[in-house]
């Protein structure tokens, strides 16, 4: 499975390789919003003793983590479609390596386009506050989420199999679960209804734990967030082996069964 797994992942790297315009376009989205959101609205939303842009970037780059999940479900719906995956399926290899490759594939292209976010927000005014390897354990968590949400996002697309239909499918989960977190905004400046799921659902839950991990607990606290870095980190580790648990067999079942 391992050995297999490995020839999937390269299969699907050198598939991102050879199409540049996709790596690049999937750049340029969450790079427009460090730049629309800092240089738009970063005026009008003020945060006591923070630079928005501090707060703002671990936000994208968790959902950018979950935007990447989306083209899992495209790409495995087209697979399916154009019947490569019945040529997997036909092969002498282990079921489940189709899917592990493809999720670790896209979330080896999650952490490229973290990395460039990084660069893009250190040149619009963005700075790291806790030190390197808070830092990059942050980051890891932001590619770990991007691994384990691309298992419902494979799931979704192997049940669907038409790329047009994943498309549009894939932004219902998105929309509602981004928006109506902290990825943006503090939520306790959301309606009380909506700061209750705001705060206890998993995008805000990650979205912290990079933040504390990146900024230091005590800056982040004066923005209400006040768990600490260990008990973020693994209320975000419940999420994801939750994620992962139900949706990862669910997706390897999908794709037995053709």
């Amino acid at each position: 499975m391992i050995s297999d797994t490995l020839v999937m992942l390269r299969r699907n790297l050198l598939r991102i390789v050879h199409t540049p315009q996709l790596l690049v376009f999937s750049t340029i989205q969450p790079v427009l919003f460090v730049l629309l959101f800092r240089y738009v609205f970063g005026g009008s939303i003020k945060l006591p003793g923070v630079n928005y842009v501090d707060y703002l970037l671990p936000g994208i780059m968790v959902q950018t983590t979950m935007f990447a999940g989306g083209q899992t479900a495209i790409g495995l719906a087209e697979d399916s479609k154009s019947g490569l995956l019945d040529r997997f399926r036909s092969l002498p290899m282990a079921r489940s390596a189709v899917l592990f490759g493809r999720t670790m594939s896209d979330s080896v292209r999650g952490l490229f386009v973290a990395l460039l976010m990084i660069a893009v927000g250190i040149v619009v005014g963005f700075r790291f506050h806790n030190g390197l390897l808070p830092a990059v354990g942050g980051i890891a968590v932001a590619v770990l989420f991007g691994f384990a949400i691309a298992w419902f996002f494979a799931f979704m697309g192997l049940s669907l199999r038409d790329p047009e239909t994943a498309q549009v499918a894939s932004f219902l989960p998105i929309f509602p679960l981004v928006f109506a977190s902290s990825v943006f905004v503090r939520t306790d400046s959301l309606p009380s209804w909506l700061a209750a799921f705001a705060r206890n659902q998993p995008i805000s839950k990650i979205a912290n734990a990079v933040r504390v991990l990146m900024q230091g607990h005590p800056r982040m606290a004066r923005l209400g967030i006040s768990e600490s870095a260990g008990v973020l980190f693994l209320q975000s580790v419940a999420w994801m082996a939750v994620i992962v648990a139900v949706f990862a067999p669910l997706a390897v079942r999908k794709y037995r069964r053709g």
